[in-house]
């Protein structure tokens, strides 16, 4: 069935897909899994993608939300997003195996937030109220840690003292509206403390930067990702405010071919936690709806890797 225009071509957005932090929490349950066996529990979906989470649920992996749900013993692994001190501290008492698959540059924040919390002071976090990445950061604080999520947010919170204040932000925000929302604390705080480097990830950043790029050359734009990915969410609705139809799917079975009708330059793009399996899929089903060539955009190489925990390695010589 051919719908798209007949020199229809595809564009590939570089990069796309895996960062170093979603490949090493993938990577952390894989080897939980080799090397203790089934089941492995995990607090939360260890990323944001349906299809990762169920590929390692049918290999043994049982995702959990609630600590009382994992047995006496058992290994837990947390999730990428990281979590809050109260649950670091109830998966200790109860005595499970943890590793910890939080993003580095998740616990980048949390290591700024307690530091400066001894220091004295309190912190505006920009973030998606609910986002289990926002709950783990504003959880490193029994206090002191107030959420804004727009400009209009900023005029309502109250800290306590504003001589000692610092602002943080959730690592796969939009770069612009964490830009705006930012601006808008500092007209209010004037004196307030900002990261040294800002919290949003190179991969959101560079994932936003191509997608700004792509939109430019594209008649519509998928993006591949699911529903409950911030950084996915945040590359569709960038490339739709750039005035490109934009359209998010979690793989090829959702694309509707009224979106290609006499389209003749389609952007694809997918989030930090999707595979690129489910991009050549999407890639595949455009052939069939009459695509006849690809082309990758020119882009940043990433090189990034991060090392797997302690206990994690399938050498023999290898302590817990």
């Amino acid at each position: 069935m051919t719908v798209l225009h007949p020199q229809a071509e595809i564009t590939l957005a570089e990069p796309r897909g895996f960062c170093a932090g979603v490949d090493r929490a993938i990577e952390i349950v894989d080897r939980a899994l080799l090397k203790f066996g089934a089941p492995i529990y995990v607090r939360h979906e260890i990323v944001h993608n349906t299809h990762v989470v169920n590929d390692l649920k049918s290999r043994g992996a049982i995702f959990i939300e609630d600590l009382a749900d994992v047995p006496p013993g058992a290994t837990l692994i947390f999730s990428a997003h990281g979590v809050s001190k109260a649950v670091q501290a109830e998966a200790d008492q109860r005595g499970f195996r943890v590793f910890d698959a939080t993003c580095p540059l998740v616990t980048k924040v949390h290591v700024e937030v307690a530091k400066l919390a001894k220091e004295g002071f309190e912190f505006i976090m920009i973030g998606h109220k609910g986002h289990p990445e926002v709950e783990g950061t504003m959880g490193q604080l029994s206090e002191g840690i107030h959420l804004v999520e727009d400009v209009a947010d900023v005029a309502h919170v109250q800290p306590r003292q504003t001589e000692r204040l610092a602002v943080v932000t959730q690592t796969t925000l939009s770069v612009d509206d964490a830009a705006e929302i930012t601006a808008a604390v500092v007209a209010r705080f004037p004196a307030i403390r900002s990261p040294k480097q800002q919290d949003i990830c190179y991969a959101t950043q560079n994932r936003q930067d191509a997608v700004k790029l792509l939109s430019g050359q594209a008649d519509v734009v998928i993006v591949v990702g699911s529903p409950t990915s911030s950084n996915s969410n945040r590359l569709r609705e960038l490339a739709a405010k750039l005035g490109t139809p934009a359209y998010m799917v979690d793989d090829a079975s959702q694309l509707q071919p009224e979106w290609f009708e006499q389209r003749q330059r389609v952007g694809i793009t997918a989030g930090a936690s999707a595979p690129e399996h489910l991009v050549q899929g999407v890639v595949q089903r455009l052939r069939e709806l009459g695509a006849v060539s690809v082309r990758k955009m020119d882009g940043i190489e990433e090189t990034t890797r991060f090392p797997l925990p302690k206990g994690l390695r399938l050498d023999t010589a290898d302590q817990d």
